[in-house]
């Protein structure tokens, strides 16, 4: 299997790269800068692309210089902003940070990666999370975050909506709370990166145009929207 993953440097993203060579694929990496690539050295069949998710330009040029795939991963992810209303890192600045990565650099990563996705038989897998749940109690908190995950969430399911008249699947995925440097590294998380990429992987595998659409868990549940 051939396939794209978007920030690819750290945390989940790198997790998915390791696991995508340990199960013999060729995969592109997309990092957001030169100075983050030492993550990916030495790792087998793995290319490396400068890629932002916020430049469409970069992307297309990352799609072409790896040509067709069969899944793309948009996972490059952004968090600013953990507590209440009052919390003085909710800026302008902050608003625009987080989605235009993690909304508009989903959209981005699509439609840049479309045209190389095998058709029939391609997927998009959208990295979301629980906090995107409208039915999931709510804390009053991660204000930005909360909201570019629902956004995101709805766009992969316009996604499907769209790609299936061309036989390509996609999904909205939940890690569950993972130990991460984004996350902060909760002591509580559920699971290390290595392992919820294992278990990612299992369910990119499982996608198809039977479930497409979906929105689950790392583990396969579905999660209320």
């Amino acid at each position: 299997m051939k396939l794209a993953v978007t920030g690819a440097n750290r945390g989940i993203g790198l997790a998915l790269v390791k696991e995508a060579t340990q199960r013999g694929c060729e995969t592109l990496a997309c990092i957001r800068s030169e100075e983050n690539t030492t993550a990916v050295e030495g790792l087998s069949q793995v290319s490396v692309a400068l890629a932002d998710v916020r430049d469409p330009i970069a992307l297309n040029n990352a799609a072409q210089s790896f040509g067709p795939l069969d899944l793309v991963v948009a996972n490059a992810g952004r968090f600013i902003g953990r507590w209440g209303i009052e919390d003085p890192a909710y800026t302008p600045e902050a608003f625009q940070e987080v989605l235009m990565t993690n909304v508009a650099g989903v959209f981005f990563t699509a439609r840049a990666f479309l045209s190389y996705l095998t058709s029939p038989g391609g997927k998009v897998a959208v990295i979301s999370s629980f906090s995107a749940s409208n039915t999931i109690k709510c804390t009053g908190d991660r204000y930005i975050y909360r909201a570019s995950k629902a956004a995101v969430t709805n766009i992969a399911t316009n996604l499907a909506v769209e790609l299936a008249e061309k036989g390509i699947a996609v999904g909205a995925y939940d890690p569950g709370s993972v130990q991460t440097d984004m996350y902060g590294k909760k002591p509580g998380a559920e699971l290390s990166p290595s392992e919820v990429a294992k278990r990612l992987m299992d369910r990119f595998e499982a996608l198809s145009m039977k479930n497409t659409g979906v929105f689950e868990n790392y583990a396969g549940r579905k999660v209320p929207y």
